[in-house]
């Protein structure tokens, strides 16, 4: 393996970052998928990055709008909605860290609906 070799591989490991950005790695991860090109493991990190931000987004939007409509259940929706971006920050900087590790990144449920339903859509 010559040298190159090597600082390729490590700057394509060291792309697959961009797409556990909370929020702005969605971008890169669906042009990933859009153009059909990339590694195995590019298109899989990118299947679940858009997985984890439209899951994010549509609980996002339903909790917001039942925030907005609702007068008794304000502050509970509310409170679960900021728990859920918490929650949706914290899953993205561990899965970087395990990337970083050079671990799997496999999230129990949502690594089987990625590899389904949008793998099915987009790659």
């Amino acid at each position: 393996m010559t040298p190159e070799d090597l600082e390729n591989k490590d700057l394509a490991h060291l792309g697959l970052f961009f797409y556990f950005l909370p929020i702005l790695g969605f971008f890169p991860a669906l042009w990933t998928l859009y153009r059909h090109q990339g590694s195995r493991q590019q298109k899989a990190a990118s299947r679940l990055a858009i997985t984890l931000a439209f899951g994010w987004l549509l609980g996002y939007i339903f909790l917001e709008t039942g925030a907005r409509s609702s007068e008794l259940l304000t502050i509970p929706l509310l409170l679960m909605s900021s728990v859920l971006t918490s929650g949706y920050f914290v899953v993205n900087i561990w899965l970087m860290v395990r990337l970083w590790q050079r671990r799997p990144l496999r999230l129990p449920g949502v690594s089987q609906v990625a590899e389904e339903i949008v793998g099915k859509h987009l790659s």
